[in-house]
């Protein structure tokens, strides 16, 4: 892969920070945005913009059109049987929190089971605690090893007595980097009539997903760490799943008819977009979906690899015992998320010094609060490194977490191996 080839699609990667080009390593949280999807959306708002499904004249139509183009687009981009399934929202949190919603409406009681994991991000755990308030749903929560996998033994317990009636979970941890196995989880989950809900935020940027292959009957991300547009996401949903649930929002695009005795609401996915929805980012994250298969997942996941090779690798030749970086220890067991405790320092420490190098990275719980207490930890410090990072990045990383451990402990550390 040309990674400087792809790094000049990225203009603010150019922007100096301390002196030097910032060395981007956060885009687990939020990823940065090629050139392309930003002409896109600025191209839609230039030459197509008026609101959608609305009117009669010629510029709606064409913005409708491109919207539908958009939704089109990602279809095939997760493997969905059709347009119809999918739902275009904020983002993975709105998702989350549309589906506890009419969930909790048409199919979860008063005594029912939703099981998520300890390692989901907040935005799979807030929306189905709304639930414990009302209709009283019983939330149950998978732990995992010491190595971060997930004890599947737990799972297979909780639906042996057939109140379990969701099981929710994420692809790709955000912290521990850890890929679950989603099909294994979604086939017990099946045989015992539970829905399984993914939340594919971590994913979604770095593999090829196929709703098909993985077996959920939900599956939600975010087009902003994706390359795409923040504010704009997508909800996949089977047909007959979504057809099954209630709307989340009310008003307009949603309805078939209002009248002041009843209303009468439209078919999937319609009934689920309520108000004017965001074309325009719809036409950017479209536009980012075109840049990563043009890329091409397997060349993107071998880059990644080789950086998440040289971070943890590095930082145990050079920090030793005193770096800790959680997750699996088989490499080919997790994504290039790396999140780790120096000894000593606090992670806001850590990022702040690194910060002083030009180097960003996130400290925090990470919206992982149960998490960090599964861990025994109040917070970690974490880099996140993309396809348009560089095995020279990784390595103003790695020196400037030796500069931070001598700071704080007061030692000299091993010298870095030659690479």
């Amino acid at each position: 892969m040309d990674v400087e080839r792809i790094r000049a699609d990225f203009p603010i990667l150019a922007r100096q920070e301390q002196g030097r080009p910032i060395a981007y390593l956060d885009s687990a949280a939020t990823s940065q945005k090629p050139n392309s999807v930003v002409e896109a959306e600025a191209a839609y708002y230039r030459r197509s913009n008026a609101n959608v499904h609305r009117g009669v004249y010629g510029l709606s139509v064409e913005a409708t059109d491109a919207y539908e183009a958009a939704r089109a687009r990602a279809a095939k981009f997760v493997g969905a049987t059709s347009p119809e399934e999918i739902v275009f929202l904020r983002g993975t949190t709105e998702a989350m929190n549309l589906l506890a919603s009419s969930l909790g409406r048409s199919t979860l009681a008063s005594g029912d089971r939703v099981v998520a994991t300890v390692m989901e991000h907040h935005s799979n755990i807030v929306p189905w605690h709304l639930l414990r308030e009302h209709p009283g749903v019983r939330l149950e929560f998978l732990d995992v090893d010491e190595d971060g996998r997930l004890r599947l033994e737990q799972l297979d317990r909780w639906l042996e007595d057939g109140r379990t009636k969701v099981v929710t979970l994420t692809h790709v941890s955000n912290v521990l980097g850890t890929v679950n196995p989603v099909r294994e989880i979604a086939e017990r989950a099946h045989d015992r009539g539970a829905l399984v809900v993914l939340d594919a935020a971590q994913s979604a940027p770095h593999h090829r997903l196929d709703v098909a292959e993985l077996g959920v009957d939900f599956l939600a991300f975010s087009g902003h760490k994706m390359l795409g547009p923040m504010g704009i996401g997508v909800l996949w949903g089977r047909q007959d799943r979504l057809e099954a649930l209630p709307p989340y929002m009310g008003g307009g695009e949603m309805i078939r008819e209002v009248h002041t005795d009843r209303v009468q609401y439209r078919e999937a996915p319609a009934r689920f977009e309520a108000g004017t929805p965001n074309v325009g980012g719809a036409v950017g994250l479209a536009a980012a979906m075109d840049y990563l298969e043009a890329v091409g997942f397997d060349e993107l996941r071998a880059h990644e690899a080789r950086l998440l090779e040289r971070v943890v690798r590095g930082a145990r030749d050079r920090l030793g015992d005193r770096l800790r970086v959680v997750g699996p220890r088989e490499l080919g067991q997790r994504e290039a998320v790396v999140a780790f405790a120096l000894a000593g320092a606090h992670p806001h420490d850590v990022a702040s010094l690194l910060d002083a190098d030009g180097v960003c990275v996130r400290a925090g719980h990470h919206c992982a609060q149960p998490l960090m207490e599964r861990l025994r930890v109040p917070a970690l410090t974490r880099a996140s490194p993309y396809l348009y990072n560089t095995a020279a990045e990784i390595d103003r990383l790695l020196d400037g977490l030796v500069k931070v451990d001598r700071l704080f402990s007061g030692t000299t550390t091993p010298s870095a191996r030659a690479s």
